[in-house]
Parts: C-alpha cells; sequence; structure tokens
C-alpha cells in the first residue's frame, strides 16, 4: 500500500468527529452544495482522490452526493447500526457517509452521501492522489498568491492555526493574543511537486530572517512558522534551514507541529486574484542560489 501523510493533526473538532468518530454534520451546514461538474474530490484525512466533479449530482438530501466514487478508492461497510451501508476512504479508514441504492435518481440508481468536512475540492479532475503542507509568513493573502502559482499545487487555502481560540475570527486574530498565525494549507499532486520543493519556495516568497513578523506586518500572527505533519516533513524544513543558514541567512523561522487548521473567512481567499492586486509584503527572491 502506497504511504500517505495523515493529516488528522489539522482537522477542525468537527471534522475529527466526523471522520475519526463516525459522526454527521447538520444537513446543508457544509460546503459543496453547489455542482462542481469538473475537479475532484479527495479525503481530506489523507488526500486520496475519492470522487470525480462529473460524478455529483443534485440529490436535495442536505450532503454532497455522488452516483460514482474512482475505482479502488472508498470501501463500503455495513454500518453499525446494521441497516445502513458505510463508506470509507480506502487508504486511511476515514468515514466519509453512507452510500444508497435504488432510488432512482440518476441513471446509476446509486448515492453516496458525502459529509462535506470528510473531503478535500480540487480543480483537476485526473490527480489521483496528494500531499499537504502547512505554513505561516505574514499576511497569509501574499503567501496564498505565490505558492498558488506553483506547479503541481491543487490548492491553497487561508486559515488560522497554532493558536488557543476555537473558530477564530479575523478581528480575534487581529488582536495579537489568540496564539494563532495567518496560515496557509497547501494541497499538491504528488505526481507533480513535493514536500520539499513547497518549502522551499515558501523560503524564496517571504522574509525568513525577520523575527517580528513579515515587511510592515508586526505582531506574532504574522510570524515565519512551518507547521509539521510527521518527522519526514520537519526533516526536509531543518535541511532547507540550514542550507540558507550556511549562505548567511539568520532563519527565524519555527518548526511547529501540525495543529488543528481553522479556514479563513471567504473574502480572504484568493484574495489577491479578487481583487487584481499584487502582494504588497511578500516578493520572490532566490535564496538558494
Amino acid at each position: 500500500m502506497t504511504t500517505y501523510l495523515d493529516k488528522t493533526a489539522s482537522l477542525t473538532p468537527l471534522a475529527r468527529r466526523v471522520i475519526c468518530d463516525k459522526a454527521t454534520e447538520y444537513p446543508g451546514s457544509g460546503h459543496y452544495q453547489a455542482i462542481a461538474q469538473q475537479g475532484t474530490y479527495l479525503c481530506r484525512r489523507c488526500g486520496l482522490a475519492l470522487f470525480r466533479g462529473s460524478s455529483q449530482f443534485q440529490s436535495g438530501c442536505g450532503w454532497p452526493s455522488f452516483d460514482e466514487n474512482i475505482v479502488q478508492a472508498v470501501v463500503q461497510e455495513v454500518d453499525a447500526d446494521g441497516r445502513r451501508t458505510e463508506i470509507l476512504c480506502e487508504r486511511c479508514r476515514a468515514h466519509l457517509g453512507h452510500v444508497f441504492v435504488g432510488e432512482q435518481l440518476t441513471h446509476n440508481n446509486v448515492r453516496h452521501c458525502v459529509n462535506s468536512v470528510a473531503i478535500d475540492f480540487v480543480g483537476d479532475d485526473q490527480v489521483m492522489d496528494t500531499e499537504e503542507a502547512i505554513v505561516a509568513g505574514g499576511c497569509f493573502w501574499g503567501v496564498e498568491h505565490f505558492l498558488g502559482m506553483m506547479p503541481g499545487v491543487l490548492k491553497v487555502e487561508s486559515g488560522y492555526t497554532g493558536g488557543h481560540v476555537a473558530e477564530p475570527t479575523y478581528e480575534q486574530i487581529c488582536r495579537g493574543d489568540t496564539g494563532h498565525y495567518e496560515a496557509v494549507r497547501v494541497v499538491f499532486d504528488r505526481q507533480q511537486s513535493d514536500y520539499q520543493a513547497v518549502i522551499r519556495r515558501f523560503f524564496e516568497i517571504h522574509d525568513p530572517t525577520q523575527r517580528s513578523g513579515q515587511g510592515p506586518d508586526i505582531g506574532h500572527q504574522y510570524q515565519s512558522a512551518i507547521f509539521c505533519y510527521n518527522d519526514g516533513q520537519k526533516a526536509v524544513a531543518q535541511d532547507l534551514m540550514q542550507l540558507l543558514q550556511k549562505k548567511g541567512y539568520p532563519v527565524a523561522t519555527k518548526l511547529l507541529d501540525a495543529q488543528p487548521f481553522w479556514p479563513a473567512e471567504e473574502y480572504h481567499q484568493n484574495y489577491y486574484d479578487k481583487h487584481n492586486k499584487q502582494p504588497y509584503c511578500h516578493r520572490p527572491v532566490d535564496r538558494f542560489a
């Protein structure tokens, strides 16, 4: 079996209850109610491709619905209630939801009823497997903008992590007392990129030597940090930091363990493209030359 990155540490409490404890989110409360038509839905816990957007349909049940899964990506088991059929990610055994047949809703006559917090959507309709990095380097608008340009990067999501406040808002973050960083979750195709490439680029698009923040943005929430899922990721980051230090850069970036990642408000996502602007405190510098 292919090794995979277990991303349980970054799940919100709701996502953890659903994925790990087999709970169910309230109908209509999650994302992905609109039909994607293209793209791919990934397992939120391990990044495996589960469903294509072309198999999504509007069932009216309040949860994302699919009439077909990617071959060998989803397994079925009798639910603990003895009546329904549970569906799980084949690789990491994340609870996804339930499958129903015989409803005559589509030609395939199958409805995979999936909790939205158990899946990630990316715009690529060919990807089969992904990995992830979580980084913080100043205002997340700029980090998201530049990392989103990398070949193989499928999703960049701005959010908050590292602190002690649940479901933080931007207003709380700006006060500087939540312990959270403005961070970016980067999902990339394992066939097109790797963790080293993403972290290397991260060090090139922000100043890792600035301890107080980034550019004109000063405060704990703007400091440089990498949130590692495992020792392998930490070793990659340490090697790159040592290389920069040998080149004369006094790197201040912190290496921290991955923690729950809280997505930022929608108006923060893809900010520069939405407003047709360029980052004001980030610029690419070839620090590894």
